[in-house]
């Protein structure tokens, strides 16, 4: 990660997952836990996924992304750094916020799982009720 002042930060959350977003000018590339994005993500889907926010404003090729995501699995942390990126973007140019926001990348997906509870299989299953 480069040592220079063009750095943005922001931080995105998704299920468990927690990433750390640094972008700065450069030629468009992903960097996740120091892999990179096409490495680190096994799913293409996954890939195309946290690519959204950078497409939607143009700037795919303009910025380089630096990331470090923990817990969670995969899907997760990718949402997570949608998030973070859609966020940086924000700092960068505050012009973005209406592409971002009207495309949903600025929302932050509470869903979390919920616990299981006592007496039951889980959290909302019952065990299999017989008369006899």
């Amino acid at each position: 990660m480069p040592r220079d002042s063009m750095k943005f930060y922001a931080t995105g959350r998704r299920k468990r997952a927690i990433a750390r977003v640094w972008m700065f000018p450069g030629e468009g590339k992903i960097t996740i836990n120091r892999r990179d994005a096409e490495g680190y993500l096994t799913r293409s889907t996954n890939l195309k996924y946290i690519e959204q926010p950078l497409n939607a404003t143009g700037t795919r090729e303009e910025y380089d992304v630096w990331c470090t995501a923990r817990g969670g699995g995969l899907s997760g942390q990718a949402g997570a750094i949608r998030l973070g990126i859609a966020r940086a973007l924000m700092r960068i140019d505050a012009d973005y916020r209406d592409k971002l926001k009207s495309a949903g990348y600025l929302t932050r997906d509470s869903r979390k799982v919920e616990r299981k509870k006592y007496g039951r299989k889980g959290a909302r299953a019952r065990f299999q009720f017989s008369k006899r």
